[in-house]
């Protein structure tokens, strides 16, 4: 079973991506929580925090290989391809404040 402050703390980075992170799709924004990515990529992006090895080009190892399935699963989109430039900045922003409170 997973350490309930670890936990804890997933669930809260999971909170901050959905809320403030989206896809962009036809210039509608989809926010991550709405898109039920956001506790996904916060189990992926932990590891990182809690190890202090968040980097650019780990992060977007990471969203390359998330599969974001369209069209009901007719076609998968990495969700790196996704997300708009301001909001990979976002994100990096986003996890250098969360890891700062860690």
């Amino acid at each position: 079973m997973a350490n309930p402050s670890t936990s804890q703390a997933i669930e809260g980075l999971a909170a901050e991506i959905g809320e403030n992170i989206y896809i962009d799709i036809a210039k509608w924004h989809l926010y991550l929580a709405d898109a039920h990515l956001h506790m996904l990529l916060a189990e992926r992006l932990y590891p990182l925090l809690s190890s202090n090895t968040v980097t650019e080009s780990k992060v977007a190892e990471i969203l390359q290989a998330i599969p974001v399935k369209l069209g009901g699963g007719k076609r998968e989109v990495p969700l790196a391809d996704l997300l708009p430039m301001q909001c990979q900045v976002s994100l990096m922003d986003l996890l250098e404040e969360f890891q700062r409170n860690l």
